[in-house]
């Protein structure tokens, strides 16, 4: 297939973009590098041998996505673009409305209106809020905590809407856990702007030098250590799931003429001080750090039920802890400042 990838140079984007090269997929990259790099694009051709057309715009230049439609015979899109920090979408909220909201618009709008029907969107295990009960089924209630998670809830909304006004739409719509890790070649990964949200980066930052200590939010969750549960995912793992909803995914779709949502994680949770431990055993480092405060709006336990993706989808988590550790510390060493030459 040729396949459209907005925000393809961002983290999960060029993990997906190797992956679905690899497949023998052609691609077609639109980002306007607001949280990513060229080089990152740079550097899946050098690793695939293979070319990426790529172009530096933004979804919601309506002209210029046109433009690309009217040039590409486009058979699906994964739809990336999007802001996504948690503590910036509570301090700009009409910022992550705007650009995560009216990026869906436009690109809806012009998939239209060149008869390209077939969508694989990015959404998040954010939208489940503090859950109920774990692990989290694909029906569990949905109720987002703060203004990123809502936009991505938004959106899934836009897409079944236009699902159910022309049902030839093929939409499915993947909400990933915790992404974390790095290519094994330590050539692409996760390189965050300013000081990092998520935990494998930041720890990664301290063993490099770039951060003194890391602090852990909360010691006193309901938890067996008191600290928070997440389900971490290998990147590979997720972009690999986004060959199966291309492959299997969209033509389940078609035949249940229903939008298919699925959870993309390990179906495990691990504490922040497993994840500590984890990576210093497997890089043989020891990770200063310190016990604080919780933080606002984390919840205690969050991992997935994963038996749909397997079901549908064919996928499984298949890369462990050890090696999404091993993997971003040989991408920091490799990268210190991430794709920046600083």
């Amino acid at each position: 297939m040729q396949v459209l990838v907005t925000g393809g140079a961002g983290y999960i984007g060029s993990h997906t973009i190797l992956e679905l090269l690899t497949a023998g997929h052609s691609m077609v990259c639109i980002d306007n590098y607001a949280n990513s790099s060229p080089e990152s694009i740079r550097r899946v051709e050098s690793l695939t041998g293979k070319k990426v057309v790529s172009y530096p715009y933004d979804v919601r230049d309506v002209q210029r996505l046109d433009a690309i439609f009217e040039s590409h015979q486009i058979d699906a899109v994964i739809h990336f673009a999007g802001y996504k920090s948690v503590s910036e979408s509570v301090a700009k909220p009409l910022d992550y409305y705007s650009n995560n909201v009216g990026m869906t618009i436009a690109l809806c709008t012009a998939m239209a209106a060149h008869g390209c029907k077939k969508l694989i969107f990015s959404s998040s295990a954010t939208v489940y809020g503090d859950p109920e009960s774990v692990p989290i089924l694909e029906d569990a209630p949905l109720a987002p905590t703060n203004p990123y998670g809502q936009s991505k809830l938004i959106c899934e909304q836009i897409l079944r809407d236009v699902h159910v006004s022309d049902p030839a739409w093929e939409v499915v719509l993947l909400r990933y856990f915790n992404p974390v890790g790095a290519h094994e070649s330590g050539m692409i990964g996760e390189d965050p702007r300013g000081v990092p949200e998520n935990l494998l980066p930041f720890i990664a930052q301290v063993a490099v030098g770039r951060r003194d200590e890391l602090q852990v939010f909360g010691g006193d969750y309901p938890t067996y250590d008191g600290t928070c549960l997440r389900d971490y995912v290998h990147v590979v793992d997720i972009a690999r799931g986004h060959v199966s909803a291309l492959e299997r995914g969209l033509d389940y779709t078609a035949r249940e003429k229903a939008v298919l949502t699925v959870n993309l994680g390990t179906g495990r949770g691990y504490s922040v001080l497993d994840v500590i431990k984890a990576f210093e055993a497997a890089n043989s480092l020891i990770i200063p750090y310190e016990m604080g405060a919780r933080r606002s709006g984390d919840v205690a336990s969050c991992f997935a039920h994963v038996e749909k993706a397997s079901k549908i989808l064919g996928w499984k988590a298949a890369l462990d802890l050890e090696r999404m550790c091993r993997d971003i510390w040989r991408w920091q060493c490799s990268n210190p400042h991430g794709y920046s030459t600083e």
